[in-house]
């Protein structure tokens, strides 16, 4: 099985025909929050990179390297994604996965990172959905978005769990990213690994699925609840 939304069709898709992808709601107020299709992402690709290099400070030349990674991405089972725009159809935030498995890179990391200090840790990556990017501009940040992709992206699907890797903590300057996930609940799975190719140390963090209902009140001031229902399936987003 593979990652699949649960949700009715209702909206009509000429809200998403900018995005690649289906309408999920409206908030923070003037932004929207859309899922991408493969090739809705693929379109909007420099755009997509554009917010990533930004968000994560990497230099400009990081886009032409990791394009053809994210459009190979997009190919993998369970594959899914979704954007955030503004007003003007800018991308401001973004976020894409799909489900683990043996022979995948980030697997193979992780698995080593386990062997090597807890195997007792293998467990996580037995049926899990990777959460392969998580990206909001600095200029959106600090309203919500953040985790409204996050449930945007993980709603409907059916791995037990969810992993990511993120850069270790700096208990002097926290990333926003590591409140997010604390507060979620994602739990340590690996801390201070080197990933083959990068000399920084990375947390993975991990939790159940499904992610907890929020809290009342959530996005309070978004035009409408905190996702909406999607236009329709995507059929790109199988397994």
């Amino acid at each position: 099985m593979s990652c699949v939304h649960a949700r009715r069709a209702r909206r009509h898709a000429a809200d998403s025909v900018h995005s690649g992808g289906w309408p999920v709601t409206a908030a923070p107020p003037r932004l929207r929050v859309v899922e991408f299709t493969a090739m809705g992402l693929i379109d909007r690709l420099s755009d997509a990179l554009g917010v990533y290099v930004t968000a994560m400070g990497y230099p400009r030349s990081a886009i032409r390297q990791r394009a053809p990674l994210w459009r190979e991405h997009t190919r993998r089972p369970g594959w899914r994604g979704v954007g955030a725009l503004d007003e003007r159809n800018s991308l401001v935030g973004l976020g894409y996965g799909y489900i683990g498995a043996r022979g995948q890179w980030w697997h193979e990391e992780v698995r080593r990172g386990l062997l090597s200090t807890d195997p007792r840790g293998l467990h996580w990556l037995a049926d899990y959905f990777e959460l392969t990017e998580l990206h909001v501009l600095p200029r959106a940040q600090g309203a919500g978005l953040g985790e409204q992709l996050l449930r945007a992206l993980l709603d409907g699907c059916d791995r037990r769990s969810v992993l990511l890797s993120t850069p270790e903590l700096d208990p002097t300057h926290p990333a926003r990213a590591w409140r997010l996930y604390r507060r979620l609940g994602f739990v340590d799975v690996l801390r201070e690994h080197r990933f083959v190719g990068d000399a920084r140390p990375f947390a993975v963090l991990g939790r159940s699925l499904p992610l907890p209902a929020p809290p009342p009140g959530w996005m309070a001031g978004a035009a409408g609840p905190p996702y909406d229902e999607l236009g329709g399936p995507d059929p790109a987003n199988r397994g």
